[in-house]
This record gives structure tokens, C-alpha cells and sequence, in this order.
């Protein structure tokens, strides 16, 4: 996946205005299936997956024991006894050891690293929906928020979800690896009338970071906690014990010692990764992820701050230069979607 095809900022506003088709192939794909496949779901997951319907998605995490976050995943169930998780790149192989160490010893579930075989594809935006009716996706387009289902799209067979990572309305496309080069081959014909573009890595970040959504290595990490990170909706503690609970809980009880927060800048410059964050002349947080917004024409930050600092008055340094920022919600973009939002 290249950082950009056309162009950043035309790349970005085709998703926001027509359609974009990502080639997000590099993501790791992992199946669980077998009688004991809830449990394992459950003991390595933070949210609940005993609430997941056949044919429905749900936003976890994966945790340490110290509750630190080893990926940030959608797990999806796909039969009564088989689910899917897809996880972040850089993070395959960690994740692919880390659930077969726990799955040892059990022979009521059965593992399968799927990502060599898999291509994954998503299209995303206002059109999205119509697109795919036309290659033979008006199941695709029935399906609500976070719905998930197996069929076949321009002649392809695949299993897709209602699910993205922009902010827009979309799918995510799972096909076998052969087949990729004709699913992606009748999206780009299928969206030629409506202004489709091929989207490369960068406007891939600026989506996501105006939608808010968290990136693994940067708002994320073993040091850093889902409830840090403004996720504490996807860690159920009472659903039973997982791995990472009892830390989680005694973070919750006491309160996250640090929270990611929205800047906007006030004055000129960006604020990019792991810039200081400071009140006056005293340290107190990182910027986790900046960019100029192309939507909103104007820079933005996440940043990881004390929790005693969020409500002051913040700078971001920037070349040894102290740059105003106030505080701004997240996300910093919001798009009305149809369906359920998926928490």
C-alpha cells in the first residue's frame, strides 16, 4: 500500500465526499472455531463477546497482565462456534503467539492463522453502499452497522462487515489472495462514475485521526492502557475475569493516570508525534498523533496527558517553540452513519 496514489488531500476528499478503495491487505486475519471458541474470545478479549450475535462485529482489545494493550482488534462471529479476529499489522505475529499460548492444552477450540490467504479490501465512504449493488452486493448493502455476512460480490466470493476506519459509511472486504486483483478490478470500474480514488497510507491517517480512532504504536501501546485511551466502553469488567482485569479494575477504581485528549492548535504549526504537551514550562503529556485536517483546515492532536493537567492551559512544542492548542472533542469529524454505532 503506497503513502499516497493521486495525492493526499484528493485521496482524503474523495472518501469524505464520494468513495475510496484501500487495499489493507497486510492486516492479520485469525480464526477461532470449536466448542471452547467463546471462552478463549473471552479470556483474551476486554468487551464482552458472549453478547455477539451470529453475523454481528465487535470492537476489543487484548491486554497484558498489567493492563497495558498488545492490539486493539473487531472480532466477528461468523457461526455459532466460529469467530474471526482481524488485527493490526504490525501486531500479527505477536497476536498469532499470544492466542496460541492460551488456546495450549485446549482441544475444544482450534486456531488458524488465516493472513497469508487473505486479502482484505475496504471501501469507504458516502457511496460506498451504492457501489456495491452494483457488482451484486444489495446483501452487503442490507447489512446495519457492525453487521457482518459471507456472499459474493462482483463474482468473488468473500465475507465483509459494515465496519471502517475512516469515519464514513463502508465495508471491509475479506477475499482469498488470488482473488483480490477482480474484486478490486470491479470496485474501481463499479465506482469510475462516482469519483472512486484508490486511497494510500496517508489519507488513511488523516481519516482516521479526524474520526478519532485510535492507531496501535501511537494511541495504543504495552504502555498504554485501553482506559487511557478513552476506550474504558469496550472493557467490560463484569463480564468475568480475562487477562489484564485486575489491573483494569484497580485503574478504573483509582482513575487513569493519564487521558488522551482532542487539540486544536491556536497558533501556527502541527503537532505531530511525540511532541511535548506542556502548561506553562512544565512537561505534562505527548502528542500521540497530529496533522493539518484537510476537512476542517486546521491542525489537530491527539495527546496522552496527565490526568491532572487536561483541563489547563496547553502548548504543544513545536521546534523548541510553544504553540497554543486548546482542547476540542473527539472526534474531531463526525459523519451520521445508519445502524448502531457498534458499542
Amino acid at each position: 500500500m503506497p503513502v499516497q496514489y493521486r495525492g493526499l488531500l484528493a485521496e482524503h476528499e474523495a472518501v469524505r465526499t464520494a468513495a475510496g478503495l484501500f487495499d489493507v491487505s497486510h492486516m492479520g486475519e485469525i480464526s477461532v472455531e470449536g466448542e471452547g471458541a467463546l471462552a478463549l474470545c473471552q479470556r483474551i478479549t476486554t468487551n464482552d463477546a458472549s453478547r455477539l450475535e451470529v453475523g454481528r462485529a465487535q470492537y476489543t482489545l487484548w491486554c497484558t497482565d498489567d493492563g497495558g494493550t498488545i492490539d486493539d482488534t473487531i472480532l466477528y462471529r461468523r457461526g455459532d462456534t466460529r469467530y474471526l479476529f482481524c488485527v493490526n499489522a504490525s501486531n500479527a505475529q505477536s497476536c498469532w503467539g499470544w492466542i496460541q499460548e492460551h488456546a495450549i492444552g485446549d482441544d475444544s477450540v482450534r486456531v488458524t492463522n488465516l493472513s497469508a490467504e487473505t486479502a482484505l479490501l475496504a471501501l469507504q465512504g458516502p457511496h460506498a453502499a451504492d457501489l456495491v449493488g452494483g457488482g451484486g452486493g444489495d446483501w452487503l448493502a442490507a447489512l446495519r452497522r457492525f453487521g457482518c455476512a459471507d456472499g459474493t460480490l462482483f463474482g468473488v466470493p468473500l465475507f465483509a462487515a459494515r465496519t471502517g476506519y475512516t469515519g464514513e459509511d463502508g465495508f471491509e472486504l475479506f477475499c482469498p489472495a488470488e482473488s483480490a486483483s477482480a474484486l478490486w478490478d470491479g470496485l474501481v470500474t463499479a465506482g469510475a462514475d462516482v469519483g472512486l480514488e484508490p486511497i494510500g497510507l496517508g489519507a488513511r491517517d488523516t481519516l482516521r485521526l479526524e474520526a478519532g480512532l485510535a492507531l496501535y504504536g501511537h494511541e495504543l501501546g504495552r504502555d498504554i492502557s485501553p482506559l487511557e485511551a478513552g476506550l474504558g466502553w469496550a472493557v467490560k469488567l463484569d463480564k468475568g475475569d480475562f487477562v489484564g482485569r485486575a489491573a483494569l479494575a484497580a485503574q478504573r477504581e483509582a482513575g487513569p493516570p493519564r487521558q488522551l485528549i482532542g487539540l486544536g492548535l491556536v497558533d501556527k504549526g502541527i503537532g505531530r508525534a511525540e511532541y511535548p504537551v506542556h502548561s506553562g514550562s512544565k512537561r505534562v503529556g505527548v502528542v500521540t498523533s497530529g496533522t493539518r485536517s484537510p476537512t476542517l483546515r486546521r491542525a489537530v492532536a491527539l495527546a496522552l496527558v496527565d490526568r491532572e493537567w487536561v483541563d489547563a492551559d496547553l502548548s504543544i512544542e513545536i521546534r523548541g517553540r510553544a504553540a497554543a492548542a486548546e482542547r476540542v472533542e473527539i472526534p474531531f469529524y463526525r459523519r451520521a452513519m445508519p445502524g448502531r454505532n457498534g458499542k
